[in-house]
């Protein structure tokens, strides 16, 4: 069971099934949605989502020339949560809306020809807290 929800805690949501893939993905759509270099989500395969708290603010939106990219919300904070993608037979989760560390580690990035030259660069310093 892989248990998480949005960032001022109005959606929840439970996952059954096992994680089957877990990429970052640095395509265009993934990076307009999240802000960010990449977006990192975890998909379960024939997956059960269920929706334990929050489901009247959850928001979707779907790309509408994109065969199955979409994304589901908290119309409050705005966070992504999980969501079932029909035509991969999948739910679909950000990986950082999770409440614990999945099973599953990072498999692959992929997309990466459409990254930004800025993203995923191992040569920075890497501190534990905050310089602000």
């Amino acid at each position: 069971m892989l248990i998480g929800g949005c960032l001022c805690g109005s959606v929840r949501y439970e996952v059954e099934g096992e994680p089957t893939a877990f990429y970052h993905c640095h395509c265009k759509r993934c990076r307009r949605s999240t802000g960010t270099g990449h977006a990192s989500n975890i998909m379960v395969k024939h997956g059960t989502l269920t929706f334990t708290a929050g489901e009247k603010f959850l928001k979707l939106y779907k790309v509408p020339e994109a065969k199955c990219f979409s994304r589901q919300f908290c119309s409050h904070c705005g966070s992504i949560v999980a969501r079932e993608v029909p035509e991969l037979e999948a739910v679909i989760i950000p990986a950082g809306s999770l409440d614990i560390e999945p099973s599953i580690r990072p498999q692959a990035r992929i997309f990466w020809n459409s990254r930004t030259q800025w993203s995923c660069s191992d040569d920075l310093p890497r501190y534990p807290e905050s310089l602000f």
